[in-house]
């Protein structure tokens, strides 16, 4: 296959996506001495979804001031491309291939890129109409907020002027502020939950707009034939009424934007959606390591960030001295509370990974015992009360004392009465 023009034929790591963790990462790669570090973004622009998100707060962590989020992708690509890293924006990688192989598309032709390493991070997308089963006519004005805002900030056009927001997580708020950006008056926000999904800090912004929740409801159908006309509404009592409305946002529902890894010879997790991975971030392909949002649905900039950072560090040490692993110690889930975690593998021994602790999610509002067991003995415990969409931690260096020859169970034990 020809060399895409304008590209390199070989690196030392390409970084596959170019948002809050991948340039953290090829900033730090760089900051590790690593020759030649190609971050590939098939975006015209690199800086990932904060490019556009026109509003407050990004870059505390990172710069320690409040940005909105164009200004603090910009910082982000400077901070890299400052550091000596390539970035390569309109290519799309197409196929990972063992040996750290990628097929490349560009405007110019397709071509390959030799890696040493490669280091995933092409984050998450929010679930579609169709994978939400609504039914209805398939009119213009159903949107995801990265479309909605690359729409209003990069375009400056106004799609709808009255929609109705699906989903109360914060990246559904994120929704509300851009549509007030554009003198768009949403209509309700639509939560199918019997309460707010986000932490009780963005739940007074509805109120404080003048726009109206419904907790407990669903949309069942999107009429209209041209344009959005109403959505027909259905609670959990079985009521059902239209209301109208020219739009609809669909928020939230994240899933890792797998496609690659899924295409390629990566082991995926069912529970996250994304490659499976060890403490260092190292997928089942140990010269490809992911890092960001692709671990899982969701986390803020700023976690992605530093996700990517520390995950750099951990491939720069890989590409000096590859360290053998003496154990390797599978995670496993039991009983249907704990949605998904990270990381599902952890190889011993444990020495600055880039992974601190195991970080899960409960699939439903739970109240008892977390627990990490081995061999019927409990190394860790804690009482919880959970909800969804709530980042829970746990020690990753109680695994020190795990039974080697045995997998590692993770367990919430539920009370009654939540």
């Amino acid at each position: 296959m020809p060399e895409a023009p304008n590209l390199p034929d070989a690196c030392d790591v390409a970084v596959v996506g170019g948002g809050p963790a991948g340039l953290a990462a090829a900033t730090e790669l760089k900051r590790h001495g690593v020759p030649r570090v190609v971050v590939l973004d098939r975006e015209p622009a690199a800086g990932g979804i904060p490019r556009h998100c026109g509003h407050y707060p990004f870059g505390m962590r990172e710069f320690h001031k409040v940005l909105r989020g164009p200004d603090y992708a910009g910082r982000l690509v400077a901070r890299a491309e400052q550091a000596g890293a390539e970035i390569q924006t309109g290519v799309t990688v197409t196929d990972i291939q063992p040996g750290g192989i990628l097929s490349l598309i560009t405007p110019e032709g397709t071509g390959e890129l030799q890696a040493r390493r490669i280091l995933l991070c092409t984050g998450v997308r929010e679930t579609s109409r169709a994978a939400r089963l609504i039914g209805g006519q398939r009119p213009q004005g159903v949107l995801p907020t990265g479309a909605l805002q690359s729409l209003v900030y990069l375009e400056k056009m106004k799609p709808f002027a009255r929609p109705v927001i699906l989903g109360s997580e914060l990246v559904s708020f994120s929704a509300l502020m851009t549509c007030r950006h554009a003198g768009i008056a949403p209509q309700a926000m639509i939560e199918p939950n019997e309460r707010v999904t986000a932490r009780s800090f963005a739940q007074g912004l509805p109120k404080l707009l003048g726009v109206p929740v419904h907790l407990g409801c669903e949309i069942e159908r999107i009429i209209g034939r041209e344009q959005v006309e109403a959505v027909q509404l259905r609670d959990r009592k079985g009521r059902r009424w239209e209301l109208a409305c020219d739009g609809v946002l669909m928020t939230g529902r994240f899933t890792p934007e797998a496609t690659l890894a899924r295409m390629g010879h990566l082991e995926l997790d069912l529970g996250t959606g994304g490659p499976r991975v060890d403490q260092d971030g190292r997928s089942s392909d140990p010269n490809v390591f992911v890092a960001g949002n692709l671990l899982r649905p969701v986390e803020t900039a700023g976690w992605s960030w530093k996700e990517g950072l520390r995950v750099a560090q951990s491939l720069a040490r890989d590409l000096e001295a590859p360290r053998a692993r003496e154990v390797t110690l599978e995670l496993q889930i039991q009983g249907d509370a704990i949605r998904y975690l990270v990381p599902q593998r952890v190889t011993l021994p444990l020495e600055e990974a880039a992974l601190e602790s195991i970080q899960l999610r409960v699939a439903r509002p739970a109240r008892g015992s977390l627990l990490i067991r081995s061999a019927g003995r409990i190394l860790w415990g804690r009482r919880l009360s959970a909800l969804p969409e709530r980042r829970i931690l746990l020690p990753l260096d109680v695994l020190k004392n795990a039974a080697p020859d045995h997998p590692v169970e993770v367990v919430f034990e539920e009370e009654e009465g939540l």
